[in-house]
Order: structure tokens, then sequence, then C-alpha cells
């Protein structure tokens, strides 16, 4: 940005020194910036050695190209007679040029490297695991599995730091989403090797056992090559990734084809034309031929099949015939003939997507009690063979029927990431219904083992975590759907013109420059990772539908959007933008309290007056956020100074509610397991602020990540960290 400033610059006969000044303030600015840039090349050249002689050269190159632009801004003293042989921006812009296209070339080399080192450590990182993973395989001690599995942890706490970070500089939202998968399989995982394990040793003769515990290791191993092709992208023996065509993303291809032929109606062919629609058609047999779709659904396709392809033949009629003579009429007929084969289409994927939708919805619904877990558990406890493998059965049934769901679900995704997530759950009852049933097994012949019984509750934990984000997921496509989410999570409550505040005219919406960015960064971060945490505690929440769940899943989205608007990015554009948002979520923080209050006439414990206490803390804090946000202010320093006021308070806001929701979810727990919220809580609060204001520390990362003593059975390991 530095650069194009200076680069751009207009040479004018009077220059005032002003301007003189200015162009020297950029010139140091550059100068000390590729500074600190190159301190920290060297620093990561020191550290590995292999790469030390290119990284020091490129760091070379970036110190004196941005010497040599500090040098020719150095304009100050051009009104003084003594240094007219002086060599200036002015006097030379060709080596303004080669310097600015040296130091970008040097900097890129430096990106590069450095980009190879991280790589570097996740293989290395990666395959760390490997090897820890094999000997644990081969363990037949329980004394020498703990010792194993303990390093285990500590190497996977690593791993998955390298992956979370690589995963947050991603820029295909298409690899965040598979990264995404790649670490949220390991997650689970992980506490699925630990007692598969451990059941093994126990019984090293039960083949079932050893089943179970062979499927966790392979499906961890596809997960980290999966992540290693991500960061390396590449593929096995060199082939090509083919992903599914989807039916949404067909009919978009198609209707932009269909469309295009307003502008030109000779770039593409009519059996290009046919051939695409004969492979959207093809994939709706997915829906025609499932025996999960209803009657009437199945109709509906067929019908709409059909007329699609009249439409088409309609379509190219007249499409030919306007190539060989563009009269007005055959314009308007193909015209005519663009929107109904485009209404059509539309028609297919709203029909495409109410069965897919309907079904997904049903079945969840239809599976929310979990009957069939339920009673594997009880079987297995009392080594009833017959009865397990009864309910096997009723398991694989339900795992087909969820399997074809994810199938469907895949078609009306809407975009790519959806889509993945889509193929991963699909994946995951793949897989975790026969270990299900592999575990249920052990346990049946070994009715009295605690570990047996254990490891079926970790995998059919499992199985309801993934039916969980499956609600999750269909409300995410509905959104699509609707129109009411984008790539990126964002609250779209935006300022329109005429509608909101009257004070709000007076204000000329600006952007915050680049400097301006540069010194909210650290409050914009904190603010990240605070709506990742309050993101975090929200999904611990069975009940999704919960006023108070919505609240937090709101207030964070706005703060998710406010973080962006510090980095430049989103859909708050402007200072007026983020002024508004900022009310809004003020008020929405304000609805959060009533809410709470309400909560609290149904809670009798001892942590209802603390509960109390930071309901009235959060009306307080919103009440100055809006104080603040609709404070008349004027000029740039003071529209600053506001902005920061509203981001300081709205992270404060955030960290409180950070505080909230896991107090809520505490007590709405003990009222569930009918206790009526009389015992003592323990000193929460307290230990709240404590463990906040380590979160830095060696002990508080691992905290985060869930890697527990061996001796607590690893409990609740969620070793991903939040970005």
């Amino acid at each position: 940005s530095q650069i194009t400033t200076l680069i751009n610059h207009k040479d004018k006969p009077k220059r005032s020194d002003k301007t003189l000044q200015a162009i020297q303030r950029v010139g140091q600015a550059v100068n000390l910036a590729v500074g600190r840039f190159v301190t920290v090349g060297e620093a990561i050249a020191n550290e590995n050695h292999e790469l030390k002689k290119e990284m020091s050269v490129a760091c070379i190159e970036a110190r004196r190209a941005g010497e040599t632009i500090a040098q020719l801004t150095d304009v100050a003293s051009l009104d003084h007679p003594e240094s007219d042989s002086h060599i200036t921006i002015f006097t030379d812009k060709t080596g303004v040029v080669k310097a600015a296209r040296l130091l970008l070339s040097s900097v890129t080399k430096v990106l590069v490297l450095a980009d190879r080192i991280v790589i570097k450590q996740i293989i290395t990182s990666r395959n760390k695991v490997l090897a820890t993973m094999e000997q644990l395989e081969k363990v037949s001690s329980f004394q020498e599995f703990v010792q194993i599995f303990s390093q285990f942890g500590n190497e996977m706490v690593e791993f998955a730091h390298l992956t979370g970070d690589r995963q947050n500089d991603l820029k295909d939202e298409k690899k965040k989403a598979r990264m995404a998968a790649s670490r949220a399989v390991l997650e689970k995982c992980t506490m699925m090797l630990l007692t598969a394990s451990k059941t093994c040793l126990r019984h090293p003769d039960c083949e079932s056992a050893r089943i179970n515990k062979d499927g966790v290791f392979h499906r961890m191993r596809l997960a980290l090559e999966q992540v290693i092709e991500i960061v390396t992208d590449s593929r096995p023996n060199g082939e090509n990734e083919m992903a599914p065509i989807s039916i949404y993303s067909g009919i978009k291809e198609f209707k932009n084809k269909v469309e295009g032929l307003r502008e030109n109606l000779y770039f593409l062919s009519k059996e290009n034309l046919s051939t695409m629609l004969e492979v959207i058609l093809e994939h709706t047999e997915d829906f025609t031929d499932s025996a999960y779709t209803s009657h009437e659904h199945r109709e509906h396709i067929l019908e709409l099949s059909k007329q699609a392809k009249m439409e088409l033949e309609q379509l190219v009629s007249v499409w030919m015939q306007a190539q060989n003579q563009k009269t007005k009429d055959l314009m308007e007929d193909l015209e005519v003939a663009i929107l109904k084969t485009c209404q059509c289409m539309n028609e297919l994927k709203r029909e495409v997507h109410s069965a897919a939708t309907s079904l997904a919805a049903d079945l969840l619904k239809y599976h929310t009690d979990h009957m069939v877990l339920k009673a594997l558990k009880i079987t297995g406890v009392e080594g009833n063979l017959e009865a397990v493998a009864e309910y096997t059965c009723k398991l694989s049934e339900q795992k087909e029927q969820l399997v074809e769901m994810c199938r469907l679900l895949r078609h009306v995704s809407g975009t790519e990431p959806l889509e993945i997530t889509c193929i991963h759950a699909e994946d995951t009852f793949q897989v975790t219904g026969p270990q299900i049933i592999s575990a249920a097994e052990t346990l049946a012949l070994h009715p009295s083992s605690k570990i047996a019984k254990e490891n079926l509750e970790v995998f059919c934990e499992a199985w309801e975590s993934q039916l969980s984000d499956m609600s999750m997921l269909l409300r995410e496509i509905n959104d699509v759907f609707e129109g009411r989410r984008g790539e990126k999570r964002i609250y779209l409550s935006l300022p329109r013109p005429g509608k909101h505040n009257a004070n709000l005219k007076a204000l000329k919406p600006v952007k915050l420059d680049t400097e301006e960015q540069a010194k909210i960064a650290k409050l914009g971060l904190e603010l990240h990772l605070l709506t990742s945490d309050v993101d975090s505690e929200t999904e611990k929440w069975e009940d999704q539908e919960n006023e108070i769940v919505q609240y937090g899943q709101g207030m964070s989205s706005m703060a998710y959007s406010m973080y962006l608007f510090t980095r430049g990015e989103g859909l708050l554009k402007t200072t007026q933008d983020l002024f508004h948002q900022a009310e809004i979520f003020a008020t929405e923080g304000t609805k959060l309290a009533s809410a709470l209050h309400a909560f609290s006439d149904q809670v009798h414990d001892d942590d209802k007056p603390l509960l109390l206490l930071e309901a009235e803390k959060l009306i307080s804090m919103c009440k100055q956020l809006q104080i603040t946000a609709k404070a008349s202010v004027q000029g740039k320093s003071a529209t600053f100074t506001k902005v920061d006021a509203c981001i300081l308070k709205t992270r404060n806001v955030m960290t409180l509610l950070c505080q909230l929701l896991p107090l809520c979810c505490k007590l709405l727990r003990k009222n569930k397991a009918g206790n009526g919220c009389l015992k003592p809580a323990p000193p929460w609060r307290e230990d709240r602020i404590r463990t906040g204001t380590n979160a830095h520390t060696p002990e508080r990362r691992a905290e985060t990540f869930g890697i527990k003593a061996l001796e607590n059975h690893v409990t609740n390991m969620t070793f991903l960290e939040s970005k």
C-alpha cells in the first residue's frame, strides 16, 4: 500500500513542505516495516538450517531495497542549494520503481520459504504421530500403553496447533472445509483410540474388540493423509481429485450457459447444453430411485425433468433459427424460451431441495431419542447376544437411512464447503455404525467389563454428536437456499438509506485507513477469539433452540462481522455501518439479559444470585455501548476513537457472555438431572477469571485442547483449538 502511494505520486514543479514531509514519512515507514519483517525472516532462517542460505539472501535483498527507498525519499532538504546533487524520487523515479520491484520480489521469496518451513513442520509432526500410532498398535501391556499414549497426546496437541493455524490461513473455502472435516475426525478418533485400545488390552482374544480398534487406527491414518494432501496441495500417485457434481452446481452452470445466449449465440453448441441437462437429470435419479423419497416428490421431480427436456428442445429450435436470421420476433421468442427454461430449472431445484430437507427433518426427528443405541447398551450389559444382534440390524437400517439423507442433502447444499460437510457426515455414519456394532458385540461377550461398556459409550456419543451436527447443517442448507447466508457467517443487519437513526445522516460514512486498521488489529483479534469461544459454548447446549443460545449465537455473529471490519473485510463497509451494528448488538444483549432474568426464576441454586448479578452487568455494559454508538462525533481522529471504543465495549460484552453461557448450561443440566439445582455450585466465577487470565500458558493451551491426564481417561477430549 505504501509503495503504491510512492509510485503513483504526481510530479509537480512546485512542492510544498507538507508534500515533502509526507513522502519522507512514507519512505521511512516502508523501511521500518521491511526491517521488522526481515528480522522475523532471519530468526526463521537461524532455526531452519536447510533453508538458511536462501532465506538470508532474500532478507538481505529486502533490507537493501527498503534502505534504497528510504534514501530516495529523503527529500526534506531538497530546498537547500547544497542538496542539488542529491538523488531523490523526483530526480530518479525509475530508481524507486526498481527498488520497489526488488522489495516485492524478495518479500515474496521470504514468504514462500517461510511457507515451505510451515509445511515441513506439519509433515514432520504427522510423521511423529504416525510413528507413535504404530507403537500403540503393537503394545501388549497396559503400563507400556500408558507411557506411549501420554507421548501420543502431546504429539497430537502439537499437530492440532499447526494444522489449526494452517486451516485459519487457507484462502480456499473448499480446502478449509476439508481441513476442518479431517481435524474433526482426528478429534473424535483420539478418544475412540484410547478406549478401543484399552478394551483390546483387557480382552486380547476378542475378535470384535480387535476389529473395533483396527477401524479407529485406519480412520485416523486416512484423516492424517488427507491433512497432508491439503497442506501440500497434492494427491497420491498424482491422481486428480474428482469431486462429484451436485444438482445445485449443475443447475447453476446450466442456467449461466443458457442466459449467456443473450450476449452470444455462438459461444457453445447445442450438444453441450443437452449433455449438461442429461447430467443434471441423471443426478435427479438419486432422488427418484431412493426408497426414502415420498411418492409426491418423486412424481413432481419426474414431471419437471420431462418438462425441462421439452423446454430445452424449444430453446434449441429458436436458438438455431436466431443464428441464421436475427429478426426482432425471433430474438423475443429466444428471450421467452430462455426465461421458461430457467424457470423450469428453478422449480426442479426447489423440488429436490424440498425432497431432501423434508426427508432429513423427518429422519432427525425420528432418531432424536436414540432408542436403538440405548437398547444396545442395555442388552450388551445383560450379555444378551440375540437381542444385540437384533438391534445391530436396526442400527444398520438407521445407518443406511442417514447415509442416503447425506447423499441427497449434498445435492442441495448450495456451497462447496457445505457439500464437503455432507460428504464428511456420510463417511462418519458409514464408519461409526459398524464400529458401534463391534463395540456392542464386545460388551455382550464380556458384560461385566467396565472398559467395554465405556468403549461402547464413546462410539454412541460420536453417533449422537453427528446427528446433532446434522441438525445444524440442515439449518445452514436452508439458510443458503433462502438467501440468509453468504460464504462467511455474518449477521446481516446493515443500515439501509433513509431507514435508520436521524443522527446517522449527519455522519460522513468513512472507512478505516491502513494505519487505523493496524492500530485496532489487536483488539479485533481479541474479539475474533471471543466469538470462537462463544460459538464453542453455544454448541455444548443440547437444546439449540433455547432462547439464550439463540441470542448468544446472534451476538457472536454480529461481533464476528465487527472483527472483519477491523480487517477491512466483510459487509460492514463504513464506520457508520459499524456504529449501527454496535447498536443492534447492544439491543440483542439487553434482550438476552431479560431472557436470563426469566431463566433465573426457574432456578433455585446458590449460583442464582451470581446469575442475576452477571445479567445486571450485561444490561449496564449494553447501555454504555448504545450511548457510545449513538454519540455524534466529527473529524477523523474522533471517529476513530469512537470506533475503538465500540470494539472495546463489544469485546467486554463478549467476555461476559463467555462466562454466562457455561453457567446457564450447568444450571440447566442440574435442573434436568432432577435435583432442582439445590446443590451448592463450585466457586465458578473465581475459577473462570483465574483460568481466563492464564489463557496463554502451556497448561491452559493443553486444557483448551482437552488433552487430560491419562488417569482421567482423557475425558471430553476436544483437542482442536478454536481459531
